[in-house]
């Protein structure tokens, strides 16, 4: 009796095993803790947004479509959301902090939403944010071209985040103002 206990312990031991092999691991959530500067050069991390919903947007200023099409398009969610915008912050996240200083990112982001917060750093320190939010991007220079004559392929997704700095959605790059505002709002 005791032989019979152990061989179907044994038993469920190794089923257990097997299924917890053939699972998918629980994949890692985009965000985390940083630390970049705003405007005025000073350091500003993910805690000094708690409480406020963000929308993260990794870009870089000198890029002559996506970038001002994606940040139009949150600028006017934000008008569309009306009160419930003073709840949200959108983030507009450098990934060429070679071109884009504080100074430059200032005036960049003043087109846009009066609450738009540009953010950049040290390569360093985009390449940490950009890492744990799962956002890639790569310079391109063409053959021959000078050296500040580039641009820079990058994910084109915007990051909704909650009050509490967790991660809620991301959205695909081409959803309408319309439909990112109504998204948002069903998280409030």
């Amino acid at each position: 009796m005791d032989m019979r206990k152990t061989s179907l312990t044994s038993l469920a031991l190794a089923l257990i095993l097997a299924l917890a092999t053939t699972l998918p691991a629980q994949a890692e959530v985009p965000g985390g803790r940083f630390i970049l500067w705003n405007k005025d050069r000073q350091a500003v991390t993910d805690n000094d947004f708690r409480g406020k919903y963000l929308l993260v947007f990794f870009g870089y200023t000198f890029c002559p479509d996506i970038c001002p099409t994606s940040l139009n398009m949150v600028s006017e969610a934000m008008d569309i959301l009306g009160d419930k915008a003073e709840q949200v912050v959108p983030l507009f996240i450098s990934v060429d902090p070679a071109r884009d200083t504080v100074e430059h990112l200032r005036d960049y982001v003043e087109h846009f939403h009066p609450s738009m917060v540009g953010l950049t750093g040290t390569q360093e320190m985009i390449d940490r944010v950009a890492k744990s939010y799962k956002v890639t991007f790569v310079k391109v220079r063409e053959e021959g071209a000078e050296e500040d004559n580039y641009t820079m392929d990058h994910t084109a997704s915007i990051f909704l985040m909650g009050p509490d700095g967790k991660f809620r959605v991301k959205f695909l790059h081409g959803i309408s103002s319309e439909d990112l505002a109504k998204r948002v709002a069903e998280f409030m």
